[in-house]
């Protein structure tokens, strides 16, 4: 058998159902083969980085790594941004790249390229993926790709590159594709958490007057939500949520307190600053979710941390108690352990003072000066009309908006860009998401992050996806903007002077996507019903926003995570 064809069955039992690619000359016979098996989809992209973005969101959104696959030179190193994408969210993919005939590679020579188009593409992704794979003979085909797709899945997933020549992809290897089974994801902690930790847990949670949990990426990526869900009912503590996070409890859940950190709302930010504990589950606690004072945010109080990577644990936040196991193992061996044993009764006081601070602090009501459409009421409209199975997010000040509005109901998901933070990851992942779930989606992308990967607006309409798009539109890149507000004397250098926007309207009916613009609060309403009229159809909803439009509230850099912009001012310049 060709090793393309052997991949391209291998591949298909994993419970991959499309490939995202740009093609090129070295991946002909790739592509060949899974046209020839008829069984994966080939998705074509407009450009390698939208494939890479779109293999991310279908990974997190199916469970199987996402797979994009992209030719040598300029196609492999167009794929980099999505593979630190995947690989700083957790994101299962295994990305294969062609490259030239091994004896056109240069080898030790010292040249700096001899195949037209050879590029290194393998130690430029070593830092930002789990393993990389330079093929070098066929034979080792069947078990780089056994390994590469496990590693992928396995521990904290990510992804996975195997760079293959031409001259390699077209050789044939003696094996039987009925041997080839799925692989299954390994628990690298194979051990049990130590039932003193338990036990421990459970007495300073009946002991906290005001306990709090952080769920992070490592829940909104479990196999089985729905033991999060009976744990904090059992604990009965309150959750806070971060960017990537935020579908892991439905937006009315009674536990549910709202999203924390740099742009987080303001009541969580104030609850996290009086809680006397706190739980961390699958978040590594980076700046933005703590605020630059990491004293203030660990302060006196015990903080759990439990994380499948010893690495993420007492990293910037010190004196945590360690809990070093898998989401979903800890959550079934807590839930069974504390069956029977313990009764968690429910803080009233507690949930009181944080629907004290909820009301007090409404996120509707942080942008009380500007004018027109109040980006966190849409949000919440916007919310209420959407039947989408998912919701998507690009990068910038909307995505903030949307992290403090969005109302999620049980089973609806999202996804972002978080560590990568990458502008242009909204369009491409929208894709990714709607053909994974087989359903509709929301993507809500702001004006600069969508002139990033725009051309996939064709890739929509060629295979009749039902993704609609909301462009916040603020003439202007917003939170860089508001940076230069209050750090350069608003002088808006390539924010907007300098800056432009086309109508996103017009554009999508180029595309032969319904659309339309609305200015004002009460076109919202009616907008809604046509942007849902027909939920099979893409649509494009321009909503224009006041350019003035702040990202609030907002951490005061370098103060605790209780103080926010704009009552409070920064004490430093923010490096990050």
């Amino acid at each position: 058998m060709k090793v393309s064809d052997y991949i391209a069955h291998f591949i298909h039992k994993q419970g991959v159902e499309h490939v995202f690619e740009l093609s090129g000359g070295m991946i002909t016979h790739l592509l060949d083969s899974f046209f020839e098996l008829k069984k994966i989809a080939i998705v074509t992209m407009h450009h390698e980085q939208a494939a890479a973005f779109a293999a991310d969101a279908y990974g997190r959104s199916k469970g199987v790594p996402g797979v994009a696959l992209a030719t040598s030179g300029p196609g492999a190193t167009n794929l980099l941004t999505g593979i630190g994408s995947c690989y700083f969210d957790s994101s299962p993919a295994v990305f294969i790249t062609g490259q030239v005939n091994l004896n056109e590679q240069k080898g030790d020579r010292n040249i700096r390229q001899l195949g037209f188009q050879e590029t290194d593409i393998v130690s430029m992704a070593k830092p930002i993926t789990k393993k990389t794979y330079k093929v070098e003979r066929a034979s080792d085909i069947p078990q780089i790709f056994q390994e590469a797709f496990q590693i992928a899945l396995s521990g904290r997933p990510g992804p996975v590159l195997i760079d293959i020549p031409m001259n390699i992809q077209r050789e044939n290897i003696s094996v039987n594709v009925e041997d080839i089974s799925k692989v299954n994801k390994v628990f690298y902690i194979d051990k049990l958490v130590d039932e003193k930790i338990l036990k421990n847990l459970a007495e300073d949670i009946s002991s906290s007057k005001r306990p709090l949990l952080l769920a992070g990426r490592g829940v909104s990526a479990a196999e089985d939500k729905r033991a999060f869900i009976n744990f904090i009912e059992k604990i009965n503590v309150p959750v806070i949520t971060s960017l990537l996070g935020l579908d892991c409890i439905p937006f009315n859940h009674p536990l549910r307190v709202g999203f924390i950190g740099s742009y987080g709302n303001r009541w969580a930010n104030l609850s996290i600053g009086n809680a006397d504990l706190i739980i961390v589950i699958g978040s590594r606690l980076d700046i933005r979710q703590t605020g630059a004072d990491v004293k203030a945010f660990k302060s006196e109080r015990k903080i759990y941390h439990i994380d499948c990577e010893a690495s993420e644990i007492n990293n910037r936040v010190q004196n945590c108690i360690p809990v070093l196991a898998d989401v979903n193992q800890f959550l079934v061996q807590a839930l069974k352990y504390y069956s029977g044993k313990f009764n968690f009764e429910d803080k009233t006081a507690w949930n009181k003072e944080i629907a004290q601070l909820r009301d007090k602090w409404k996120d509707t009501e942080e942008l009380n000066d500007i004018s027109g459409i109040n980006p966190n009421k849409f949000v919440h409209l916007l919310s209420h009309k959407s039947k989408a199975h998912s919701y998507i997010a690009d990068v910038g000040s909307h995505q903030m908006w949307v992290a403090q509005s969005l109302e999620l109901t049980q089973g609806q998901t999202f996804n972002t860009s978080g560590g990568m933070g990458a502008m242009g990851f909204g369009l491409p992942a929208a894709i990714g998401t709607s053909i994974a779930l087989k359903g509709s989606v929301v993507l809500i992308s702001g004006d600069g992050g969508m002139q990033l990967n725009i051309q996939e607006l064709q890739t929509i309409v060629r295979n009749k996806l039902p993704v609609k798009i909301i462009i916040l539109n603020n003439k202007s890149l917003g939170m860089i903007r508001q940076f230069q507000d209050s750090y350069f004397d608003s002088k808006y250098q390539s924010t907007v002077w300098g800056y432009s926007a086309p109508d996103f309207e017009v554009v999508a009916k180029a595309y032969g996507i319904n659309s339309t613009t609305i200015s004002k609060e009460d076109e919202i309403q009616g907008a809604l019903d046509l942007f849902w009229k027909d939920e099979s159809a893409p649509f494009l909803l321009q909503v224009m926003i006041d350019p003035k439009a702040n990202a609030y509230p907002k951490i005061a850099f370098g103060k605790p995570i209780t103080e926010m912009e704009p009552f409070s001012k920064p004490s430093e310049m923010e490096g990050t």
